[in-house]
């Protein structure tokens, strides 16, 4: 899929200091990752990239994101505005060097292997700020988004597809 919001920045660029890059989603960038996330509206999305070379053509940082978005809620079906600010740690690494986890691996998959920076893939020397940002928005996104204070109607609930339903059934009354 061909990136629709993408701001590179060339990997040569970027030394062992630190520097700052700061990247704020234009109205057209917001209108196309809102309707690419299926949000109402995102209203802003920034991202500041620290990045700094570590070695072997790995880019070591982090990354401060905020945004102001509208989503629908899951229970009301209401828009309701929601704010993320988050940090994390990031690593692109040359995709000669990454090696994608195949099904085979997933045994080697413990929280100690889960811990640890992002790491995003990059070719030709250019890494891709504007994906990273918004892939970063699309996993701090709610997948089932509810509003303040949404519940469920009280006969919304089914207590038939309760497994111990059944077993409440044999049970003998008290007569």
């Amino acid at each position: 899929m061909e990136d629709e919001f993408s701001k590179t920045v060339r990997a040569a660029q970027i030394h062992e200091s630190a520097q700052r890059h700061v990247l704020e989603a234009d109205e057209h960038g917001r209108q196309i990752l809102a309707a690419r996330f299926d949000l109402v509206s995102l209203s802003a999305l920034k991202g500041v990239f620290t990045l700094a070379h570590e070695r072997g053509g790995v880019i070591g940082g982090r990354r401060d994101m905020t945004a102001r978005l509208i989503q629908r809620c899951v229970v009301t079906l209401e828009p309701f505005e929601a704010e993320i600010a988050e940090t994390a740690e990031l690593r692109f690494v040359p995709a000669s060097h990454h090696a994608p986890r195949g099904d085979e691996d997933e045994e080697d998959l413990t929280p100690e292997t889960l811990e640890g920076p992002d790491e995003i893939p990059y070719e030709n020397d250019l890494l891709d700020l504007g994906a990273a940002l918004a892939e970063q928005l699309a996993l701090a996104l709610d997948p089932y988004p509810r509003a303040p204070g949404a519940t469920l109607p009280s006969d919304a609930h089914d207590d038939s597809a309760n497994p111990f339903a059944a077993l409440k059934a044999r049970l003998p009354r008290d007569e």
